[in-house]
């Protein structure tokens, strides 16, 4: 009987496990492995000098793996130590592809973070319009509805909206700074009012509603004394330290949040967002998932979240992405990156799938007079039977191209041109005849949309 294949596979620290994971998944393979991390914490900076230093005894090998970002000559470092070398894909997940496999592929369907969505202007919205907004928030993956109220605005048909939403099968909680409201939210059939401080705990009396638990004052001790009472009294409850604005103590907010998992490892907890993603003019997509990171690290079963700002139109959406990403690195075990590109919107991993001298070669086969579009990291370049050129800005091609008095070709010319722009400007892939990929941003044709939708495991309320 034949021996098998004999591989060493080289890595870092931070990717060994993952490595790992990903070759025990890959099934039945026709070779015996070892894995070797060579004491470095980003396997993409090795260098075949330093593998060559670090590497040791490989004589019982019979080829040997390098990741694929890996730098230097392999077949140097072959003749050098008598063993073939390889250089991987550049992304893990690819590595099954070496050996006639599929791509890993992370299951994005599981999450572990509830999401409440906040109607912050609920008493001025008819009860048909907060219906109408909480189904556009549960489609967009919220799993409960957060009924703000406003100070000073009297919100007459606040039961009848609780009362209608749980009828309609929602999730409800009450966002006030009036007790009154609260209780009558309660007592209408809501599941969690916001907020519980030490001087409204009274409330609870009244009401079977769960508790979301806040300082008073924003004092962390305060904080302690009404979990430590709803812990005595057996209630179920939520806590949130308060995640303050940047330049208003953000830093020292996670910082509470960290010491109130160190004191309560197991209380739920809520992180609410809005305060950054609100007032910080910048795009949501990358606030979402750091804070998400932050939640996942913290073990942050409850998110709260609005979607107000014009720059925070789909927070939902990009929240309820955030979580299944960031519970698929956790549960796989590997860094959030590339798991799913629906929170790369103006940019994206690999933007320019062709060299310059890649496009060069290949128009040089082009018999007919139709243009061509592609765009490499050396600009944008249109070709045809007459010709190849080279820009960056649509109008240095003008007068190369012979449309005629065909102004049909002419405009489509001029949309695909600004397209292949934005794409250069961007770092985005550009493929002629095919709108730009935004991510969540934009919602795709339905025979375009990719496997993942915002479905998951039914919430539980706890």
């Amino acid at each position: 009987m034949a021996l098998k294949e004999k591989i060493l596979f080289i890595t870092g620290r931070l990717a060994e496990r993952s490595l790992k994971r990903v070759l025990d998944e890959m099934g039945k393979i026709p070779f015996e492995y070892e894995i070797r991390n060579l004491n470095i914490n980003v396997a993409s900076l090795l260098t075949t000098q330093m593998i060559e230093r670090r590497i040791g005894d490989i004589s019982s090998f019979d080829r040997v793996i390098i990741p694929g970002k890996a730098r230097g000559d392999l077949s140097e470092l072959s003749k050098k130590l008598n063993v073939d070398f390889f250089r991987g894909p550049d992304e893990l997940k690819d590595l099954p592809n070496l050996f006639g496999k599929e791509s890993l592929k992370h299951d994005l369907s599981q999450y572990e973070v509830s999401i409440f969505a906040e109607i912050t202007d609920a008493p001025n919205m008819s009860l048909e319009e907060i219906v109408k907004q909480a189904n556009f928030y549960r489609d967009n993956g919220a799993d409960v509805i957060d009924i703000g109220c406003l100070p000073n605005i009297k919100f007459n048909h606040l039961e009848e909206v609780v009362k209608e939403l749980k009828h309609l099968d929602f999730y409800v909680s009450i966002d006030s700074h009036d007790d009154k409201e609260l209780i009558r939210g309660g007592k209408a059939g809501a599941d969690y009012l916001l907020s519980i401080k030490s001087d409204n705990f009274h409330i609870l009396d009244e009401v079977d509603s769960y508790p979301i638990l806040i300082p008073l004052d924003g004092k962390l001790d305060e904080l302690y004394k009404v979990i430590d009472k709803c812990i005595e009294q057996k209630r179920t409850f939520i806590a949130d330290s308060i995640l303050d604005p940047i330049n208003y103590g953000f830093t020292e907010s996670i910082v509470r949040y960290a010491k109130l998992r160190k004191k309560y490892p197991d209380i739920d907890m809520m992180m609410g967002t809005g305060n950054l993603t609100e007032l910080s003019h910048a795009d949501t997509t990358g606030i979402t998932l750091m804070l998400m990171g932050i939640i996942s690290e913290l073990k942050i079963h409850h998110i709260l979240t609005t979607q107000v700002s014009d720059h925070c139109k789909t927070v939902i959406k990009e929240t309820d992405i955030a979580r299944r990403i960031l519970y698929a690195s956790r549960v796989s075990n590997t860094t959030p990156k590339h798991i799913s590109n629906n929170l790369l919107t103006t940019h994206e991993d690999k933007p320019f799938k062709f060299s310059y001298d890649e496009v060069l070669e290949l128009s040089k086969d082009i018999k007919d007079p139709s243009y061509r579009i592609m765009v490499t990291d050396k600009g944008i370049h249109v070709f045809n039977r007459d010709g190849f050129k080279t820009a960056y800005d649509p109008y240095d091609f003008f007068k190369n191209l012979d449309v005629g008095d065909d102004s049909g070709h002419a405009f489509y010319l001029g949309v695909e041109l600004a397209r292949a722009q934005i794409a250069h400007q961007l770092g985005k892939f550009y493929s002629q005849d095919e709108e730009l990929s935004w991510g969540c941003l934009v919602e795709k044709d339905e025979d375009d949309k990719m496997s993942f939708k915002p479905t998951g495991p039914t919430y539980k309320k706890k």
